[in-house]
């Protein structure tokens, strides 16, 4: 299929919303085309004249189809690209029969947009009328965005300006997943487990750098958050050595909030547990993904579902009291059936916190390559709904999403919690409200303020981290104008 494009270059969104309904083609692109191409095409037209004339175009199948819209003469992108996209939406919806619930919504945080509209003052049906409406999002996503919008504002209601959270990146893993798009290096490759030792060295380095930096402008630590990869891929006396680090430089008073990903179950032993309980962190991932064996396998883990409840039942032995649990709708080979049965099994086992991720199907993952991703997403959909259901009628709450570029039908990961037990450190990265300083291959700074946000990136990969580690302290040394304008 072609995307043809006249009058503009709309075509990140016209794309994803394309994508929305055919998501395994592959496309050209032409712009302003003299002639129009052979075959399936669809044809974004944009026409300023006394008024601007917008018109969609999809050749499917040898038969054509149109629709058009009038806009009053207007010097702004915006309101032509929204009309665009509506316009494309609809006919798409008729030639296909599929609605995506997200409507032509393709950001990461859809329930930004809705905090936003609450804090200038509009109301719920106010919002309501206006993501209906101009958007196209249904109710049932509109139920959903409202619901984590209210249960987020006690955690939002408490942030203030010169408060921020401490994120730390450990890029490695057991082994890379079929699905896994991050920068993540298997540790049992002789070249990755020999970096570990000086990348920590260096982490170690970038965390006393950063904890200056926090003091210098009289930053309030609020939450710690060690991700990667997997955390517990290190050993027990590695893992000690970052902690203690974190312990050194940064308070950690009862009112931060500290989480270790323990994640895969191949990771975890009861040593590595006492070691990050010792160092005060109280929440913790053990993610199965899936509680089918068979689906395991197919996405290469290495262990068993039943492997994951035994390191449950050991944290809780040690003592953890806010555990998640991961799970992935659209795994390759998984059924609505099954995957029920996952989540039928997480709510029977009662961790604190549940949280259920759509599979995405980026480009640098081995699913990609394989081309796994379904020609119909409304069996995922549905996986997504008993979920939902589930969870909220066994007492979760669902309070923060996002989205992912390439997810299956457009559709969303979210996290659920039981009360008193939401974390703050996911609302706090999705809906981008508080300064985060990350250390770590990977990881990435941001100073939130009114009306801006400005990043910092470290570099991507473990040896590049090493090799160039002054060249990331220079850049973290660029936070310092934007954290003097904190109010």
């Amino acid at each position: 299929m072609t995307l043809c494009f006249t009058g503009n270059t709309f075509k990140y969104e016209m794309e994803n919303i394309v994508r929305l309904f055919f998501p395994l083609q592959k496309f050209q692109y032409a712009y302003e085309p003299d002639t129009l191409p052979e075959g399936d095409l669809v044809w974004i037209q944009r026409q300023a004249e006394a008024d601007t004339q917008l018109t969609v175009t999809v050749r499917r199948n040898g038969e054509t189809h149109t629709r058009s819209s009038t806009l009053p003469d207007i010097q702004e992108d915006g309101p032509c690209e929204m009309e665009l996209g509506r316009l494309l939406y609809d006919l798409l919806f008729e030639l296909t029969g599929i609605r995506p619930q997200w409507g032509i919504l393709t950001g990461v945080r859809p329930v930004k947009w809705v905090q936003q509209r609450l804090a200038a003052g509009r109301t719920e049906e106010e919002i309501r009328r206006e993501l209906s409406e101009t958007l196209y999002l249904s109710e049932s996503k509109l139920d959903l965005a409202l619901q984590i919008a209210r249960a987020q504002q006690e955690i939002l209601a408490d942030d203030q300006p010169r408060d921020y959270s401490l994120y730390l990146s450990i890029p490695y893993c057991p082994s890379r997943c079929s699905y896994c798009s991050f920068v993540s290096h298997a540790i049992t490759q002789k070249k990755a487990l020999e970096l570990v030792p000086k990348y920590l060295r260096m982490l170690v380095k970038e965390l006393s750098f950063t904890a200056e930096i926090a003091r210098n402008h009289g930053l309030r630590l609020r939450s710690v958050y060690i991700g990667g990869g997997t955390p517990t891929t290190l050993t027990a006396k590695q893992l000690k050595q970052l902690t203690d680090a974190i312990k050194l430089y940064f308070p950690l008073d009862d009112g931060v909030e500290y989480t270790i990903e323990a994640g895969r179950p191949d990771t975890i032993d009861l040593e590595k547990l006492q070691v990050i309980r010792d160092a005060g962190a109280r929440r913790i991932s053990i993610n199965p993904q899936t509680f089918s064996d068979s689906v395991l396998q197919a996405i290469g883990r290495k262990h068993a579902a039943e492997d994951v409840v035994d390191r449950y039942l050991e944290a809780r032995q040690v003592g953890f009291d806010s555990i998640n649990m991961d799970f992935i709708a659209g795994l390759p080979t998984d059924t609505y059936e099954s995957f029920c049965s996952s989540i039928d099994r997480a709510v029977s086992l009662q961790p604190e916190n549940i949280t259920v991720h759509t599979l995405s199907i980026k480009r640098s993952s081995n699913l990609f390559a394989e081309g796994h991703e379904p020609e119909d997403y409304r069996p995922t959909q549905q996986m997504v709904d008993y979920a939902y259901r589930t969870l909220t009628a066994a007492g979760y709450i669902p309070y923060y999403l996002y989205r992912q570029k390439n997810t299956i039908g457009n559709l969303e990961n979210v996290g659920y919690a039981l009360p008193g037990h939401f974390g703050r450190y996911n609302v706090y990265i999705m809906e981008e409200v508080q300064t985060i300083l990350a250390a770590g291959a990977g990881a990435v700074s941001k100073v939130v303020l009114p009306g801006e946000i400005h990043r910092v990136y470290n570099y991507k990969y473990p040896y590049e981290y090493i090799s160039q580690f002054d060249d990331i302290l220079a850049r973290k040394e660029s936070l310092h104008p934007f954290l003097e304008r904190l109010p």
